[in-house]
């Protein structure tokens, strides 16, 4: 193995991918290291029995259509590997139920998504139609404020996004409309960002809206890992070299800069720029440590919570979806329309009443699973602290008892799902620590509130020769994570070139 290398990869998920690739494509001789022993953090995949079971993506936004390309199709072609992937798209956002409250599906376009609003609650028609008019004309403002790059961003120009990008959710829902289970089926996205509407900016509400809506949500043929073998291979075909099975130990710095990383078995890699798919906490305390750590960095780690975990079931079903009345892919499932009480049950080792989402892929990909059979992931969100707390000799009986009033739930929505069961593997907050080596075991990164918006933080590396790109520095999510290790590869890349010019 080589020494000495232009940029150290630390970490091969969504964005240490993308941000090795994208570097190895620019003739930049790059190395990255991962802990796992294959790639994709999150995106990745694992087997039980005849199943392989899709680890965490539900929805892939970005994708657009063959008309309206989105952003990530641009992304995957810049890679060299968009031509390798194939792409399901998804008919309808979501069915959203509340036990005989609630049962109502929102199709994947717009008129659609406020004709089915309006038919199941006709006395807020235009509070609907007011409410959408908002997020389409406020997103347009920040498309064209930060995505065209218009140098003059002002109150006056984008009047909308000055009053709205900071308020929270919940204030602009409760503005809108009267009846909470309208603002439930309008507001359930809240579980992909990991707060609820009170504390999530109303801007990450409309943009995730609009983005489902308009880039029409999708699923990968062959599950996350397929995209992350894809990347993988595009890096080393490009020169990049790689890992597994060796993690980062050190990154060591001198004279307030980069100068190399340790790897876990011991050995030095010399190099001037490292990119850190790590968390915060990992990258500033445990790499590089408090004595070496810039004050600034240290700073932003006291005010910052990590976000939630999962509670996550893996069922294999040895019979087709609709033999057990599965008819879309994505379903949220709720006991009430609190979302605060749900976020509480977040904080719990309870289930009887926490919301879960169910995904079944087979519906919107009949060849995903088996002939014959099909797998859901059933998922709620869940804290590792109350996790963290169980004895060891009582772990087993409670991961079994929070997964069993999960599914006398899904039982109750899906008549005979659970003696079609053939393969079943359960995943605590602590499977996800274990794997995936964050705090927390959060693939959210930290706590998004308004406060923490990335316009707020400051875009320049705290550390000379230091870059760092996934959750942990910005949205979560698989298209926000896979563009920052892009956006950081080319600021490495940017910083370069700058070095090569200076006499």
């Amino acid at each position: 193995m080589a020494t000495e290398y232009d940029v150290v990869v630390i970490g091969a998920g969504n964005a240490g991918l993308t941000a090795a690739a994208t570097l190895a494509r620019k003739g930049a001789r790059v190395i990255m290291l991962e802990r796992h022993n294959i790639p994709g953090g999150c995106a990745t995949s694992f087997c039980r029995g005849r199943f392989e079971f899709e680890v965490s993506l539900h929805q892939l936004s970005g994708m657009g259509t063959p008309e309206f390309p989105g952003p990530l199709q641009g992304l995957l072609q810049g890679l060299g590997v968009r031509d390798k992937l194939e792409f399901v798209r998804m008919e309808d956002l979501y069915r959203v139920m509340v036990p005989g409250r609630l049962d109502l599906v929102l199709p994947a376009d717009k008129g659609g998504v406020i004709g089915a609003l309006q038919g199941r609650f006709p006395a807020e028609r235009e509070n609907i139609g007011r409410f959408f008019d908002l997020v389409y004309r406020f997103f347009s403002e920040v498309i064209s404020a930060f995505y065209m790059k218009d140098p003059e961003v002002t109150p006056e120009k984008y009047p909308l996004y000055f009053k709205y990008a900071f308020r929270d959710a919940q204030s602009v829902l409760d503005a809108h409309f009267t009846d909470p289970l309208l603002k439930l089926a309008v507001g359930i996205y809240w579980c992909y960002m990991g707060l609820p509407p009170r504390l999530l900016a109303f801007g990450d509400l409309a943009a995730i809206l609009f983005a489902y809506i308009e880039l029409k949500p999708c699923h990968i043929k062959g599950g996350s890992q397929t995209l992350s073998n894809a990347i993988v291979d595009s890096f080393i075909g490009n020169g990049g070299h790689v890992r597994f099975n060796c993690g980062a130990e050190k990154i060591i710095v001198r004279d307030g800069a980069v100068r190399g990383v340790v790897t876990e078995h011991g050995d030095q890699i010399t190099t001037r720029y490292v990119l850190s798919n790590a968390s915060p906490i990992t990258t500033f305390l445990e790499l590089i440590g408090r004595d070496d750590c810039p004050a600034v960095a240290l700073d932003e780690l006291k005010g910052a919570s990590y976000s939630t975990s999962f509670f996550t079931i893996f069922a294999g079903l040895r019979c087709e979806p609709e033999a057990v009345g599965i008819a879309e892919a994505t379903n949220f499932i709720c006991a009430q329309t609190d979302f605060d009480r749900d976020f509480a049950l977040t904080r719990t080792l309870d289930c009887d009443e926490s919301a879960f989402i169910m995904s079944c892929y087979d519906v919107s990909d009949p060849g995903f699973s088996p002939p014959g059979a099909c797998q859901c992931a059933i998922v709620a969100m869940k804290y590792a602290e109350p996790w963290l707390q169980v004895p060891p000799e009582r772990y087993a009986a409670e991961k079994y008892r929070c997964a069993e009033a999960i599914l006398r739930r899904v039982e109750a929505h899906f008549p005979g799902f659970r003696e079609q069961i053939e393969e079943i593997e359960i995943a605590t907050p602590l499977t996800h620590l274990r794997y995936l080596a964050q705090p927390g075991g959060s693939p959210y990164g930290f706590e998004q509130h308004v406060k923490d918006s990335s316009f707020f933080r400051s875009p320049k590396p705290p550390l000379k020769g230091l870059y760092c790109a996934g959750a942990w520095y910005g949205q979560p999510g698989y298209q926000p994570t896979l563009a920052s290790g892009v956006a950081a590869a080319r600021a490495i890349l940017r910083e370069m070139k700058a070095q090569e010019v200076k006499p």
